[in-house]
């Protein structure tokens, strides 16, 4: 797993002599309503820079006073949690039977937090501290287990492990759509930015009186056989949920208008096949 953000983090003392318990606003997002699940989006932004992702049973739960929570957004509130390790489903770090961590929960109509006590969590975190402490990615990226969620999670923290897991995509970097000998036809080249500097390019080639076809490349090459990734895999979140909404227009190199135009509306085209990226987590 990769860390495809810069991470601020906040620190809470917890009293009776535990060591300072952390966690991060960075990615703060409220869990999903209740009967919507996480989206396989969800499910990266969570997995991608997590360590560690660890299932675990909740043994305690104390709530934080709000004088001691700062950041907590409304309707939510603190808790610090002691838990049992279940099973580490991803990561290296070494981690204890028993576990330390803060968690934003979602306050209910009376102002009070769930009850976790006895409940499988799957939790995505980093090793921070003493043993037995971690900081979770997100100060709720905590998710309730179940057999369902941890058998879509495995296929995702396997392509993210995996030497050739495509890289994180920041933005359009240049693109060039150049005319064809033919009316009608023509061939768009983008190349993209990401973390790491790997190489990224979209190629859309459009012929008469054909459908447009286009593909990605995750190699030097630019290849005109390329396809378009699967949907609800790494490499189609790279590209769906990382393009920006709109083309920039100084990415766009062409000169002439009509290039220029053809270079938009084969930008909107890639967009509109990859399909939405939806979250929950908003």
């Amino acid at each position: 797993m990769t860390h495809t953000r810069s991470l601020n983090t906040f620190c809470v003392a917890i009293a009776g002599g535990f060591a300072l318990a952390c966690s991060s606003p960075a990615l703060a997002q409220p869990a999903a309503p209740i009967g919507v699940g996480p989206t396989y989006a969800d499910l990266a932004d969570l997995a991608d820079p997590a360590e560690l992702v660890i299932r675990a049973e909740v043994r305690r739960q104390a709530r934080l006073k709000p004088e001691r929570a700062p950041n907590v957004r409304p309707g939510y509130g603190r808790l610090y949690i002691e838990a049992r390790t279940v099973s580490l489903i991803a990561g290296s770090a070494p981690i204890g039977e028993s576990i330390r961590y803060l968690v934003d929960v979602p306050l209910d109509a009376d102002g009070d937090p769930p009850k976790l006590k006895k409940q499988q969590v799957v939790l995505f975190a980093r090793a921070r501290g003493r043993p037995g402490e971690i900081q979770l990615i997100a100060p709720t990226a905590q998710l309730r287990w179940s057999e369902p969620l941890e058998a879509r999670l495995r296929p995702i923290l396997a392509e993210l492990a995996a030497p050739d897991a495509p890289p994180s995509v920041t933005g359009v970097r240049e693109i060039l759509s150049m005319r064809g000998n033919l009316a009608g036809e023509s061939e768009t080249q983008m190349f993209l930015e990401t973390e790491g500097e790997g190489p990224v390019s979209v190629t859309v080639v459009r012929r008469p009186n054909m459908a447009p076809v286009w593909g990605v490349s995750w190699t030097e090459i630019v290849d005109q056989a390329a396809r378009p990734p699967a949907r609800n895999t790494l490499a189609w979140y790279r590209i769906a949920c990382f393009l920006p909404r709109e083309l920039p227009s100084e990415a766009n190199i062409a000169r002439d208008p009509a290039s220029r135009s053809q270079a938009e509306e084969d930008f909107a085209f890639v967009r509109q096949s990859l399909g939405p990226c939806r979250r929950n987590r908003s």
